[in-house]
């Protein structure tokens, strides 16, 4: 696994523990668990709700940069793949070619 899949696994896995380990409405206080995230969330109202939001779109907007970053990647590596692909078609091509010219050649 390449390390852009890696950063995009990672992203995902602590994003999906955040959320299972909240017990709550985000910013709405500290919760059961044992914790809410810094004073201002701990303290809730509507800046801890502000501050829950702008986490959350933080979070929504680096996943959709490391997304475009992976597709960017798979794209280079389809064109690199496909130039190799070309490269050895032709290279059979020309094997070919010797092969038949040297059937040729004993007859």
């Amino acid at each position: 696994m390449n390390s852009v899949c890696r950063k995009i696994v990672s992203t995902n896995s602590i994003r999906h523990l955040r959320f299972m380990s909240q017990l709550g409405d985000l910013g709405s206080g500290a919760g059961k668990g044992g914790g809410g995230g810094g004073s201002i969330r701990e303290a809730g109202g509507a800046f801890g709700k502000t501050e829950a939001a702008r986490e959350e779109e933080f979070f929504y907007k680096k996943q959709k940069e490391q997304l475009k970053q992976l597709k960017s990647h798979l794209h280079d590596e389809i064109s690199f793949h496909e130039e190799q692909i070309k490269r050895h078609q032709e290279a059979i091509a020309r094997h070919k070619e010797g092969v038949k010219k040297i059937q040729e050649t004993e007859k």
